[in-house]
């Protein structure tokens, strides 16, 4: 169960809804979801029980009633603070939004910056920064040109992984990220020359034409469906030279969808496509994968944009 929250405002329903997380953590989302029924009938507008029986009704296989129960999650939270909108569309249930709400990713990567780097480097062998740092090399090595950077962004920076990758090739390095808990981590490593918490593409909007010589997204892809909007700030963004490189999860069919993780995943096609009409040129995309999912890589692309 993903929905945990703050308080509903009545304890009967926070009581159940807190048994009702302790019978899914045993496996036994039958219960689950009959104690989150009865929170529902107490607080019946809190978005996170229903959420939370949308998940034991989909662990139970009653699809249809999963996704009445995410629609009603949705309709309880304007902001989409649970995802449901990306549950739905992973579920077939609702047409795949442009990018995931903003408020989704902070709480999520809120609850997740404790244990972060551990979880991502030691469980699911997390290797984006790495790929993306020999990416670039690779790229600067074609050219003839030095790995060195005078201006350079972390997008969606988290707890800094991809800037220390890069912070001996850059004289300033900038990070930005919607979570208030992965700044925090990041400015604990005194890595970044300034830091901001913001989305990603609002701060690319509010930045100066060729600010930056590179900028780094790694991991951030995920969360946005259409990349026309990103890509044409980092058309704008990048000064003439500049490389924009990053990680994305791929797969087979056209455009972007929901995976199986309630993830973003591109096509090749559209990521070259979509770089096209943004003016820019693509020196580089290959196949790479950024981390396991269930002792499996998860299949993906590494690419290098140059403005």
């Amino acid at each position: 169960m993903t929905a945990s929250a703050s308080s509903s405002g009545d304890l009967r329903a926070d009581r159940r809804f807190l048994y009702a997380e302790e019978r899914t953590a045993d496996g036994d989302h039958a219960a689950a979801a009959e104690l989150l029924q009865q929170c529902l009938e107490i607080v019946p507008e809190w978005a996170p029980a229903w959420f939370a029986l949308g998940e034991a009704r989909e662990q139970l296989g009653d699809i249809d009633a999963a996704i009445a129960a995410y629609r009603r999650a949705l309709a309880c939270d304007s902001r989409d603070v649970l995802g449901a909108s990306l549950t739905l569309a992973r579920l077939g249930a609702a047409q795949t939004p442009s990018a995931a709400s903003p408020a989704y990713v902070a709480r999520l990567f809120d609850q997740y910056a404790p244990r972060f780097e551990k979880h991502l480097v030691e469980a699911l062998g997390y290797r984006a920064p790495a790929l993306l740092r020999e990416a670039v090399a690779e790229v600067c090595g074609r050219a003839g040109r030095a790995m060195h950077f005078a201006r350079a962004l972390d997008l969606g920076c988290g707890t800094g992984l991809a800037g220390a990758a890069f912070r001996d090739c850059v004289a300033h390095l900038a990070g930005v990220d919607l979570s208030v808990g992965m700044i925090a981590q990041a400015r604990a490593k005194n890595i970044y020359d300034a830091l901001q918490t913001e989305d990603v593409v609002a701060h690319l909007r509010s930045t100066p034409d060729r600010a930056f010589d590179l900028i780094v997204a790694a991991d951030v892809l995920v969360y946005i469906g259409d990349l026309l909007p990103l890509f044409t700030q980092i058309a704008r963004a990048l000064a003439r030279g500049g490389l924009f490189v990053f990680s994305a999860e791929s797969h087979d069919g056209d455009g972007y969808a929901i995976g199986g993780e309630t993830r973003y995943a591109h096509s090749r096609g559209y990521i070259e496509a979509a770089a096209r009409r943004a003016g820019l040129f693509l020196p580089l995309l290959e196949a790479g994968s950024t981390r396991r999912n269930k002792r499996a890589g998860v299949a993906g692309l590494i690419g290098v944009i140059s403005a």
